[in-house]
């Protein structure tokens, strides 16, 4: 089974791109935002998600492990497929789809393309109350992929947010809190700020929206 591919990008085009790796070229399926992060003739490093089909092999590339980690977990949802997954993760990074599950926000869900208001509230409701998942646990061996384009800021979107969401979230817990209302007093205070704050500060504004 492949995890990465690490190569260089020949082409880029509309929902998919082709690296070339040691001679072989995989033809990946990619969203918006990981296609944006790419430029032809350039080396390229994707997290590989290969979903087996009766009469196919589709390789699903993405910027980072967490974006691929949420790509599988969005599909635990009935009637979210590969297509879905995609065009939730090309509106929503990582972070910003773990505030929406913990707010049961049904709203941002359906602002993905092909994803219906009943399937959008179906999302919210089920992964709600959920840790991110923990993805394979090799992020930080590697950089998320891709020179070319885009900017360090760009190709680490959602990652340092991320880290700082879990570790409030855990802090919380090891007070006695319970998960899910972690989840949701850290994705409240998060959204308070127009910056990241430090982790001391999510903390104390995540206790005050425990305690309105």
């Amino acid at each position: 089974m492949i995890g990465m591919l690490s190569g260089i990008c020949l082409m880029a085009g509309t929902g998919e791109a082709i690296l070339d790796c040691g001679g072989v070229g995989y033809l990946v399926q990619c969203g918006s935002k990981t296609l944006g992060q790419l430029s032809e003739g350039t080396p390229a490093r994707l997290h590989i998600e290969t979903i087996v089909r009766e009469q196919s092999i589709t390789l699903y590339g993405f910027a980072s492990e967490e974006a691929r980690a949420w790509f599988v977990r969005l599909q635990s949802v009935q009637g979210v497929g590969p297509k879905a997954a995609l065009a939730i993760l090309d509106i929503l990074s990582p972070g910003e789809i773990m505030s929406a599950a913990a707010l049961e926000d049904k709203t941002a869900f359906a602002r993905a393309s092909g994803v219906g208001p009943k399937l959008a509230t179906r999302i919210a409701t089920e992964v709600s109350g959920k840790a991110a998942p923990t993805g394979r646990g090799f992020q930080a061996a590697f950089t998320p992929p891709v020179s070319g384009g885009a900017s360090e800021a760009q190709r680490n979107e959602g990652l340092s947010d991320m880290r700082l969401r879990n570790d409030a979230i855990s802090a919380l817990e090891n007070l006695g809190i319970g998960q899910s209302d972690a989840l949701r007093a850290v994705a409240k205070a998060y959204g308070t700020f127009a910056e990241d704050p430090s982790l001391d500060d999510l903390i104390k504004v995540s206790l005050k929206e425990l305690g309105s």
